[in-house]
């Protein structure tokens, strides 16, 4: 695709790709390409399981290393034959799936990029994506053919993406309508016909943030980035070819991609696919299938607490049906990122369960993960990082990027130990850039650093280690009357209230101190709490200034894909006391 950035910027964007002074050109991986890798472990270990997958009805199927190669090969040899080039885009609309993580690594033998569609978002939304991703092909999955359809060639406004030349129909029964892909796939060759040398600096994903306000930005990354990221976390935490991973992630996110698809490939590994978490069989199949690592978002964590709860109220194990603690000897333990980990829930968890949580950070501009906990911490330093400071440590950085924190007004000054400011990054890891977006581009990449719009703060340890915490979004600090205040530390509050299932800070628009906060909360069944209870357990605890002032009683929460609570979508629940000063 023809798109540059700007002379300045793109010097700025250089250095904060840069590692210690040591530029992505000089490479922290052995391979020439994921073609490379993948033709690599396939030759090496041909026998050996790759990848496993369970469908939604529990139908299990495995690839040899040797045979996901062939189903590659093949699927590169038809996006050939459909005029895809290296350095084309293609989009899927599709779920957890085999032929999902297949068509993905198609794209990256030839040289292409991968546009992966959230089926949760609106339609409008999907449209620009493909529109701005210039994607060429949409592969999407039989269920979503009429909304395919739709999005693609419809004349009202915000749809329609005249780029998209073909949609190509992925399962369920063959529809003349559409180009097939198991009829198409049945006449490839196993052999990739492409001579082509692709390169780690071919781009392979272009994924969207999922910003609250405004346009979507089309974060790119390379071949490079995603290796290295894998290469980071894989030896930060001791991964290796004899280890197997599992994802219950979508797979449209960088998380679900990067930690339980790339990084296994890039060890010689195996990885244990789901169509989705399920708190029925996810203890049984990191039994079954002997799981060493599972990365997951603290929403999933909250899931498994409550399903063990309900498992000892019927006299069963924690983990379900005949799955045991001797059964899970061999699992190591729980990546967690991605969305707010309160330190209520990481402490249930960890007392529950007694498998430790790996807490760590990162955005889908850095590729996936930045920092982790280290894994050598012994069990009670382990939880004092977890529980001592009022936020869980997102750990400190993997050998793959730096961080550092810096003045939340974006001068550029860089802050010393415990105080707060914006957590920024640069390294190996970092992205190539926002797509055709010349004005997020330069402020993020303003003092030559990527500014990640995360607030937190460091701590060092005795070794001088940093270990890193995040406190909440910049943008979504509640900011009454000038003085700006952590979502977090009042939601750390709220969830120590009994009977308080999920509490949310929210600031709401006030014509007092332009913002108030409010609390929005989801009790446990059964529960009977009063708004009263809360703010005055609130009072008890915090200023008057940083205590909620009212309370809105829910069920659901607006979450992104990845677990993330959108707390800014629930602002219009506090409307009504938009002119309601709120008194001592």
């Amino acid at each position: 695709m023809n798109y540059s950035v700007d002379a300045a910027t793109q010097a700025k964007i250089e250095k904060a790709q840069q590692l210690r002074n040591r530029p992505q050109s000089s490479r922290l991986v052995p391979y020439r390409s994921i073609r490379h890798l993948l033709d690599s472990r396939a030759k090496e270990s041909p026998d050996k399981v790759f990848l496993i997958h369970y469908d939604s009805d529990g139908h299990r199927e495995e690839f040899t290393y040797a045979q996901f190669n062939e189903k590659v090969n093949q699927v590169a040899n038809l996006l050939l034959k459909l005029g895809v080039r290296r350095g084309d885009r293609v989009a899927t609309l599709a779920y957890n799936h085999h032929d999902t993580v297949i068509i993905y690594f198609a794209c990256w033998k030839i040289g292409a990029a991968i546009a992966p569609q959230n089926t949760a978002e609106d339609d409008q939304r999907i449209a620009f994506i493909l529109r701005n991703s210039e994607s060429v092909i949409l592969f999407a999955r039989h269920e979503y053919l009429e909304r395919a359809e739709n999005i693609v060639h419809s004349k009202e406004e915000g749809l329609g993406a005249e780029n998209i030349r073909q949609i190509i129909q992925v399962g369920g029964e063959s529809n003349s309508k559409y180009p097939y892909f198991e009829t198409l796939l049945a006449e490839q060759s196993s052999e990739l016909d492409f001579s082509d040398e692709t390169s780690l600096d071919d781009e392979s994903l272009l994924v969207y943030t999922s910003g609250t306000t405004g346009a979507p930005k089309g974060v790119v990354l390379t071949q490079y980035n995603m290796l290295v990221d894998a290469y980071g976390i894989s030896s930060w935490q001791g991964i290796a070819g004899n280890q197997r991973l599992m994802c219950v992630l979508p797979i449209h996110h960088v998380n679900g991609i990067i930690v339980t698809l790339v990084t296994p490939l890039y060890v010689g590994g195996s990885t244990v696919l789901n169509r989705a978490y399920s708190s029925k069989h996810f203890w049984e199949r990191i039994a079954r299938e002997k799981v060493h690592i599972v990365s997951v978002v603290p929403t999933l964590l909250q899931f498994s607490c409550e399903y063990a709860d309900a498992q000892v109220a019927e006299g069963k194990s924690i983990y379900g049906d005949g799955v045991s603690a001797e059964d899970l000897a061999h699992f190591r333990h729980l990546i967690c990122g991605a969305g707010t980990l309160a330190v209520q829930l990481a402490k249930r968890f960890e007392d529950q369960f007694r498998i430790p949580i790996l807490h760590g950070y990162g955005l889908s501009e850095t590729t996936c993960y930045s920092c982790f906990l280290p894994i050598d911490l012994d069990w009670e330093t382990h939880q004092h990082w977890m529980q001592d400071y009022g936020y869980p440590s997102i750990g400190c950085p993997i050998s793959t990027n730096e961080m550092a924190i810096f003045d939340a007004s974006g001068n550029g000054q860089q802050l010393g130990p415990n105080e707060r400011g914006e957590i920024c990054i640069r390294g190996h890891n970092v992205m190539k850039y926002y797509y055709q977006r010349p004005d997020a581009n330069a402020e993020t990449f303003k003092f030559e650093w990527f500014r990640s719009g995360d607030e937190g703060f460091y701590l060092e340890d005795e070794h001088g280690r940093q270990f890193f915490f995040i406190t909440g979004r910049i943008k979504e600090l509640i900011n009454r009357g000038g003085v700006k205040f952590s979502p977090f530390d009042i939601e750390e509050v709220l969830l120590e209230i009994e009977g308080v299932k999920v509490g949310l800070a929210i600031a709401f628009e006030n014509d007092y101190y332009g913002e108030e906060v409010g609390a929005y909360v989801v009790l446990e069944e059964g529960a009977n709490v009063s708004e009263e209870e809360i703010i005055n357990y609130c009072r008890e605890r915090m200023t008057f200034e940083k205590s909620p002032k009212v309370v809105v009683f829910g069920k659901d929460i607006p979450v992104t894909s990845t677990g993330k609570y959108q707390r800014l979508k629930l602002r219009e629940l506090f409307s009504p006391w938009r002119s309601t000063q709120f008194r001592k």
